[in-house]
C-alpha cells in the first residue's frame, strides 16, 4: 500500500462547518467506497452538498473510485472528506454523527455479494442486517435531525414472482436477503415508532464500469476487453439462464438522492422493468466488441448458487409517479456502456506498459 494524503483524512476528523459553509446541505455516506457510493459522492457535490464519508481501517487501500474527488482538506472550498469509522461500533457513529451533524444519511455499507453470503451468512447478517440499527439507533439517540436513506435489495423478493413492487410479499432465499430483509424492516420500525424521515430504496440490480470484478456483469465486460485484446481465450460463467433487471447505477443513487427530498419518507422500488438474462447480457457485451460469445464462454458449475429464486423484474411506477424517477439504460445498453469502460481500462493500462522500456516486447504486446 503506498502512502498518499488521503491518509490524513481518514485518519482525523474533519469538522462539519470546515468550509466555513454553516448553511450548506451535507450528507453522511457510510460505503463512500462502493460503486453506489461514488457515484452518489458525485452526484451531491455537484449539487452544491458537503459531503462526509466512512471508510472503513481495512478498506483504506480501495479508494480507486473516488480518488478523483480528493483534495487535500487544508485548500480552500474542500466540500469532500473521508473519515474512518464502521458500522460495527456504535460509539464511533455518534461520534461522527455529533462532529458532521448531517443533514442526510446513507446507508450504503455492508457485504453485497449473493453468493459470498452463503459463505459467510454471520458476517453477512451482521455487516447488511445489524449494522442498520446501530446507524438508526446511533441518530434516534444523537437527536440529529435528518434524513435517512437504507439501500434495500430487491433480492429480498427472492421466490416471489415477477413483476416486484413496493407490495410484493419477500420471500429471501439467501443469507444476504434475509439479512437485508431485517435492515428494511428496522428501518420501517423506526420510522413509524420514533416519527424519524427514514426509506427503504428496493433496488434492483444496478451496475457500472466501477462495479467489482466478482459481479458477473463486470466479470463478462472486463472478459470481452481482454478476450479482443488476445489476452485471453475464454471466461468461465454459472447459470446464463437467471434472469435480472440491470439499471445504470449513477441513475439509481439519483433515485435514492430524490427519496430523502420527498415531502414525506416511503419505500420505493428502483427498478427499469425490463428482463435480461445472463445469456442476452454476454450476448450483448461480445457483440459489441464483434466476438462471438459462444466460442469464448464456458460453463463452470462452481460459480452456481446454492439457491436461485424467480426472475427479478421491478415495477418502478411509485417512483415515478412521486418522485419522477425513471431508468434510461437498460440491460443490453448496459452491458455496452461496461464492455467500452473496460476496453479503454486496457488500452490505457497498455500505455503505461509501453512507456516501461525494462520491459521486453512480448510483454508489451500482451499488454494490449
Amino acid at each position: 500500500m503506498t502512502t498518499s494524503p488521503r491518509a490524513s483524512s481518514v485518519a482525523g476528523d474533519v469538522p462539519g462547518d470546515a468550509a466555513g459553509e454553516q448553511d450548506r446541505r451535507r450528507a453522511l455516506i457510510v460505503g463512500v467506497t462502493g460503486q453506489d457510493g461514488s457515484y452518489l459522492a458525485e452526484l451531491l457535490l455537484a449539487k452544491g452538498y458537503e459531503v462526509h464519508g466512512v471508510v472503513r481501517s481495512a478498506s483504506s487501500y480501495n479508494m480507486g473510485r473516488i480518488d478523483h474527488l480528493y483534495r487535500d482538506p487544508h485548500e480552500p472550498d474542500v466540500r469532500f472528506f473521508l473519515h474512518d469509522g464502521d458500522l460495527g461500533d456504535s460509539a464511533r457513529l455518534m461520534t461522527l454523527l455529533g462532529r458532521i451533524a448531517p443533514h442526510e444519511v446513507y446507508n450504503l455499507a455492508g457485504q453485497s455479494h449473493v453468493a459470498v453470503s452463503f459463505e459467510r451468512p454471520e458476517h453477512t447478517g451482521d455487516a447488511a442486517g445489524l449494522g442498520a440499527v446501530r446507524l438508526l439507533e446511533a441518530i434516534r439517540a444523537s437527536g440529529i435531525e435528518c434524513r435517512y436513506y437504507q439501500s434495500s435489495s430487491s433480492e429480498m423478493f427472492g421466490a416471489s414472482p415477477p413483476p416486484q413492487r413496493e407490495d410484493t410479499p419477500f420471500q429471501p432465499i439467501s443469507p444476504y436477503a434475509v439479512a437485508k430483509l431485517y435492515a428494511h424492516w428496522i428501518t420501517r420500525n423506526y420510522r413509524e415508532t420514533y416519527g424519524m424521515f427514514a426509506v427503504n430504496g428496493i433496488a434492483f440490480s444496478h451496475e457500472s464500469p466501477r462495479r467489482h470484478e466478482d459481479f458477473v456483469t463486470r466479470k463478462v465486460s472486463r472478459a470481452v476487453a481482454r478476450i479482443q485484446a488476445g489476452l485471453d481465450d475464454y471466461v468461465y460463467l454459472g447459470s446464463l439462464d437467471a434472469v435480472r433487471d440491470w439499471g445504470y447505477a449513477p441513475e439509481y443513487v439519483e433515485g435514492m438522492w430524490r427519496m430523502l427530498q420527498a415531502d414525506e419518507p416511503g419505500d420505493y422500488v428502483l427498478a427499469t422493468g425490463t428482463r435480461t438474462s445472463v445469456r442476452e447480457f454476454v450476448a450483448a457485451a461480445f457483440d459489441h466488441a464483434g466476438l462471438d460469445w459462444q466460442q469464448h464462454v464456458r460453463f463452470d458449475r462452481r460459480y452456481l448458487r446454492p439457491a436461485e429464486g424467480a426472475s427479478l423484474i421491478g415495477d418502478s411506477s411509485l417512483a415515478a409517479e412521486r418522485l419522477g424517477w425513471q431508468a434510461r439504460v437498460h440491460g443490453e445498453g448496459l452491458a455496452r456502456i461496461m464492455v467500452d469502460a473496460d476496453v479503454a481500462a486496457l488500452r490505457h493500462e497498455g500505455r503505461h506498459w509501453i512507456d516501461r522500456p525494462d520491459l521486453p516486447a512480448w510483454q508489451v504486446e500482451a499488454a494490449w
